[in-house]
């Protein structure tokens, strides 16, 4: 744990720039006139970015200053023990199914970092509570909290986030890059990975399968 990347609060580029704690909220900071803050960005079968096809991503943050996201269907071959192992954490005996659960890849910025969506409840050193039912933390105290067993309910763990800058998001959407939809939490932590696509489309009453690279956006 002495050598973790994740045991300090990680800064996020672009977001909240010239605080100390990047989930400080400022009383100033305008509110944009598109929050997408606790929705669903949900790639349309016309994006075959590399990264981003037919991903779907937990807007945790939108404000002036860009876009803050998760990545939740696009797992990586890592899971919670081998990260464990190399944050070295001991686990509490008994979590051994918490332990296989796999790591999401949560987008290309700081993707050798962890962080952390999951019900909100105890206090971390750094975290962002998006809505009652979710909480975003980037400090590596939930995890030793989870280690020995006294963690959230529900959580996702994710190497990396997405970001991006101000009116860049909001540009990909006018290109019909993306549809968007306010959040289901049971999808994020409750729907099987290769399920939570289809699921976040048919929040919008759409079939996937209906829905040809040429449809525009939500």
């Amino acid at each position: 744990m002495k050598n973790s990347k994740v045991s300090k609060p990680l800064p996020v580029p672009g977001l909240l720039q010239g605080s100390d704690d990047p989930l400080q909220q400022s009383d100033t900071m305008m509110t944009p006139a598109l929050n997408l803050a606790n929705h669903f960005l949900i790639a349309m079968p016309s994006m075959h970015d590399p990264v981003f096809g037919g991903t779907v991503v937990y807007v945790c943050e939108h404000n002036e200053n860009g876009v803050l996201g998760v990545v939740i269907n696009k797992p990586t071959d890592m899971t919670m023990e081998t990260l464990f192992d190399r944050i070295d954490l001991e686990v509490t005996a008994g979590r051994e199914a918490m332990e296989k659960k796999p790591i999401m890849f949560g987008g290309p910025v700081q993707d050798d970092r962890g962080f952390v969506l999951h019900t909100p409840g105890a206090r971390y050193s750094s975290s962002l509570t998006v809505t009652d039912e979710v909480a975003f933390t980037t400090s590596i105290d939930v995890l030793e909290a989870v280690a020995r067993g006294a963690g959230p309910q529900r959580m996702l763990v994710s190497i990396g986030y997405a970001g991006w800058s101000p009116g860049q998001l909001e540009d990909e959407i006018s290109r019909n890059g993306w549809l968007t939809v306010g959040a289901d939490p049971g999808i994020l932590f409750e729907t099987p990975i290769e399920e939570r696509y289809v699921a976040a489309m048919k929040l919008l009453g759409i079939d996937p399968l209906m829905l040809t690279s040429e449809a525009g956006h939500a």
